[in-house]
């Protein structure tokens, strides 16, 4: 037998108590750990009191608060569609709804409408209107980007065609400029 010229020594050679032993530290440590955690760490300044004025003038119109220009007869109006931006950049959202009668039947045509709101936050009011819905058209793939509004108009060739059933499709952009909204020059109707 060979010696050692270190005495062999009890506690290195590992057992199972030990690593129940070593097991129940650690999680005593994460549990501890979990327990006493830091405040979150933040670069920002805490905002200031914002006035109720303060917070009008920067939320966008809502629909519900507005009585849009068309005439629905025994239905009601429906906001269809909804987005929200600076369209004339004064620093305060507009919002444009796409708005038609609730027709049991049909497809009813759709109106495009801006609504803000005045500086002091008041009573949200239609401001323009981009889409007449005697125009007989209808939305689909609305939005409002980079302060302009654009559409893809669906509509009809002629009025022999059904009004479930629109023929004509075509693109459309609005955007702010010399105090109104000017629509864009596209390339016309085409046939679907």
């Amino acid at each position: 037998m060979q010696s050692s010229a270190v005495p062999e020594l009890a506690h290195t050679h590992t057992r199972p108590i030990h690593w129940l032993a070593t097991a129940t530290a650690v999680a005593g440590v994460v549990a501890f750990s979990s327990v006493l955690q830091p405040g979150a760490a933040t670069a920002a300044q805490p905002a200031a009191p914002e006035t109720k004025s303060a917070q009008a003038h920067m939320t966008p119109p809502d629909p519900a608060a507005v009585t849009f220009p068309i005439e629905c007869g025994p239905v009601k109006a429906v906001v269809q569609k909804r987005a929200s931006g600076d369209l004339d950049g004064d620093g305060r959202p507009e919002t444009v709804a796409v708005v038609h009668c609730d027709s049991p039947m049909g497809t009813p045509p759709d109106g495009v409408y801006v609504l803000t709101r005045d500086a002091d936050g008041g009573k949200p009011r239609v401001v323009a209107t981009l889409l007449d819905p005697k125009d007989g058209t209808t939305v689909s793939d609305f939005a409002v980007r980079r302060g302009a509004v654009t559409a893809t108009l669906l509509g009809y060739s002629s009025a022999d065609v059904p009004r479930c059933c629109p023929d004509e499709k075509s693109d459309a952009k609005w955007r702010w400029h010399g105090g109104s909204f000017v629509r864009s020059k596209s390339a016309g109707a085409r046939s679907m």
